[in-house]
């Protein structure tokens, strides 16, 4: 990678791109520090502090590096983009229309974006009066005196800001990625799981008193740090990030041979390839769509009925993972990302399409006939490693935190176990963009 960024740097039009990816996420940085007029910023982080703070609002802050906890204008971050997004992918499988669509080329591309925008709007206003009218309940958080006469028109207003920053997030992503290298949605989310672990480990010195608040989650930690708690936290550090790199990378590929064809004069096919299928095809979203599902009581009970004895009870047996009941919690949290897992797999890789396509073009598996037992072949090659990558994703979802204790209990929440899948496989992604970028660019040179 190093060695693909110094290559990159000595082109000129691919070391101006990289530039402009800088430029933008440092303006959507600078957007994560801009306070909200009318918001106590240090109420509005208390309600992220604690005990009674709620893992999925933790996870959403660390992906916005901290800027929800913050109450900042970035405080929505990529979210709603992330959501429509998914939404539309999901209505792209049960509605023909939008399936049809998603198939006819660049022109069906440009309009499903159209589609998706517009329900990110919808999504950015929905999300923004919901945070404004339940953490304004809150005692402190929405402090309206200095700026308006009127409540409502304090919340009207605070909404349009967070909805025009969360808008403003997906025009700078889609900017990145028009101008610059890489996906900007996954560049800005990279950077935001980046700045929470970076802010996090400021507060750690490596020798000395540890006196001091966590910026994400405002626990305070007291003691002393040693040299040897950092160095263990470094060691699993390096060992999870390789093993998780190992299997990211890792695909099982199905050798498919095409027949000669003889057309007028010319002769078609005769050459061999493969169809590469990878462990984990469906990236971090099963983990996502899990996480948020299984906090989902915990997200509702917190928000609207924070003091009542329910919650107390849920919070402390089952949420987390943490209480006698902790069991259900695992055990559920295993079967949603099982489930989304399978599911992501069966949209992202269609058996009898690909079956069909190999027939139309002469191919065939080798062993294998065409058509319907190739379909049942790959079909069954697709479930075993959809669930070794299931496996994987649920080991994934605990192991890294369990390892991170041994060095010392603030270590644990530097680095997410969903946010350290979404850093590897977007610096992986990055490191395939610059590649394939400095090919073409040899291409070219090849070709004058």
């Amino acid at each position: 990678m190093f060695e693909t960024l110094k290559n990159a740097f000595k082109v000129k039009e691919i070391r101006k791109k990289i530039f402009i990816t800088l430029l933008l996420l440092l303006v959507y940085r600078v957007g994560c520090y801009i306070p909200v007029p009318g918001l106590d910023a240090e109420q509005f982080s208390g309600l992220f502090t604690g005990d009674s703070a709620n893992n999925f609002l933790t996870l959403m802050s660390a992906v916005t590096g901290g800027a929800l906890s913050q109450g900042t204008l970035f405080a929505l971050g990529i979210g709603p983009y992330i959501n429509a997004s998914i939404i539309m992918q999901l209505l792209a499988v049960g509605i023909p229309a939008l399936e049809r669509l998603s198939k006819q080329g660049e022109e069906g591309k440009k309009k499903i974006a159209a589609y998706t925008r517009i329900l990110t709007l919808i999504l950015a206003i929905v999300q923004a009066i919901g945070v404004i009218i339940n953490f304004g309940n809150q005692s402190g958080a929405i402090n309206t005196a200095p700026f308006w006469d009127q409540t409502w028109l304090a919340y009207v207003f605070m909404a349009i800001v967070y909805t025009a920053g969360a808008m403003l997030t997906m025009w700078l992503g889609e900017r990145i990625t028009e101008y610059g290298v890489g996906n900007g949605i996954s560049m800005i989310i990279f950077l935001g799981i980046i700045s929470t672990a970076g802010q996090q480990l400021i507060i750690y010195p490596i020798t000395g008193a540890v006196t001091g608040t966590d910026v994400v989650t405002g626990q305070t930690f007291d003691g002393v740090q040693s040299i040897v708690s950092i160095v263990i936290f470094c060691v699993l550090a390096v060992v999870i990030f390789g093993l998780i790199v190992a299997v990211d990378l890792a695909e099982r590929r199905i050798p498919v041979q095409y027949a000669k064809q003889v057309k007028g004069r010319k002769m078609y096919g005769g050459q061999s390839t493969v169809i590469p299928i990878k462990i984990s095809g469906s990236g971090v979203m099963p983990l996502i769509f899990a996480f948020a599902i299984i906090s989902l009581p915990d997200l509702i009970m917190g928000l609207f009925w924070p003091n009542s004895s329910a919650y107390d009870w849920y919070s402390t047996n089952i949420s987390g993972g943490t209480g006698p009941w902790a069991w259900a919690y695992i055990l559920v949290l295993c079967l949603l990302i099982f489930a989304f897992s399978f599911f992501y797999a069966q949209i992202q890789f269609n058996p009898e399409d690909i079956s069909k396509s190999i027939q139309q073009n002469g191919g065939f598996i080798p062993g294998i006939r065409p058509g319907k037992p190739t379909a049942d072949y790959l079909k069954k090659i697709s479930n075993r490693i959809t669930l070794f990558g299931a496996i994987f994703l649920s080991l994934v979802a605990f192991i890294p935190s369990l390892a991170f204790s041994f060095a010392g209990q603030g270590f644990v929440n530097v680095f997410s176990t969903t946010g350290i899948l979404i850093v590897v496989s977007v610096a992986l992604e990055f490191d395939k963009q610059l590649q394939s970028k400095l090919m073409m660019k040899n291409y070219k040179g090849f070709l004058k």
